[in-house]
């Protein structure tokens, strides 16, 4: 499960480098990070420029979150060209994640969907690979928001947690960071 966090709290190569720990509330999208958040307890943050990135864990699963504009005005919603084109790159990271890691080929849909967590819809998506200890899960949920890519991303275990589990922490946590 150690990996599967740090490869959702790296995220992307622009967030391989060290950074400062992010502020608790972000200035662009006036989201705020408290040690507790929806039932789960900050972990970590990281402020690296044009990236901040937070890490909560809750029971066995780890919930990260990553806002981002990358140096261009995001459009709000989960379903606009810009955003549906950093999804697509989001899950080709994470496949050459794992598979540099050698977890092999990610299982998931062919096709990402819409869910809705509090009042916003998100575009995503259920992962999965194999490890020596069962199948690890993730769920990638993206949208625009307030001028920035808004990326939450929870991994579970399939020995301790289920996707009830995760969308029940989701649903937390989601509404307690977007009120």
């Amino acid at each position: 499960m150690a990996i599967v966090a740090a490869a959702a709290f790296a995220g992307s190569a622009e967030a391989q480098t060290a950074g400062s720990p992010a502020p608790t509330v972000h200035p662009g999208t006036k989201l705020s990070f408290p040690p507790s958040l929806g039932g789960a307890t900050l972990e970590e943050s990281l402020n690296q420029g044009g990236s901040v990135a937070y890490l909560y864990g809750i029971n066995k699963m780890r919930i990260y979150v990553r806002i981002a504009d990358l140096g261009r005005h995001v459009p709000p919603g989960s379903d606009t060209p810009a955003l549906m084109n950093q999804f697509t790159t989001e899950l080709n990271d994470i496949a050459a994640e794992f598979k540099s890691k050698g977890y092999g080929q990610i299982e998931r849909p062919a096709v990402p969907s819409s869910c809705a967590y509090g009042s916003v819809t998100f575009r995503c998506i259920v992962y999965s690979v194999s490890s020596t200890g069962g199948r690890l899960f993730s769920k990638l949920l993206m949208t625009g928001y307030h001028d920035y890519f808004l990326k939450i991303r929870i991994d579970w275990a399939s020995s301790s947690d289920t996707q009830a589990d995760a969308d029940r922490a989701l649903q937390s946590f989601v509404s307690a960071l977007i009120h």
